[in-house]
């Protein structure tokens, strides 16, 4: 089973999400988390520091990730392992693979004109939110 990961940042104050533009397939385009692949015998939650860091910069001092949810596609053999955190402090990102951008938290994340993942997006969002409202 190939394990992949989309990391959700949030910024400290929570209002803004980390978002990149894809510049190729899938999802060319269109606004995604950051994220990647698990390497041959590392667990997610390393991996997804690793590639936060990678495409980002934001290390493991800047943020405590946590595991959200898990997506399995059977077909595919893929899971998807989605995790979610805030910034410690104010840090500027910055990467090569794609733009980065802050995205205000009041758009429509499950439009799949401007969102990948045909609308995991918008239901990842919603749980966050469901997370803040139980955990205050």
């Amino acid at each position: 089973m190939t394990i992949l990961n989309v990391i959700a940042v949030l910024d400290r104050t929570g209002e803004k999400c980390l978002f990149c533009k894809r510049r190729k397939d899938p999802y060319k385009g269109l606004y995604n988390f950051v994220g990647g692949h698990a390497e041959d015998g590392e667990d997610g939650l390393s991996a997804a520091y690793r590639e936060l860091y990678e495409e980002t910069g934001i290390t493991d001092k800047d943020i405590r990730l946590i595991h959200l949810m898990d997506f399995t596609y059977c077909l595919y053999n893929e899971v998807v392992e989605v995790y979610f955190g805030y910034l410690d402090r104010d840090i500027a990102v910055h990467g090569d693979e794609n733009e980065l951008l802050w995205l205000d938290r009041e758009q429509d994340f499950f439009s799949t004109e401007r969102f990948a993942g045909e609308g995991n997006i918008g239901h990842i969002m919603e749980h966050i939110r469901l997370y803040e409202r139980n955990n205050g």
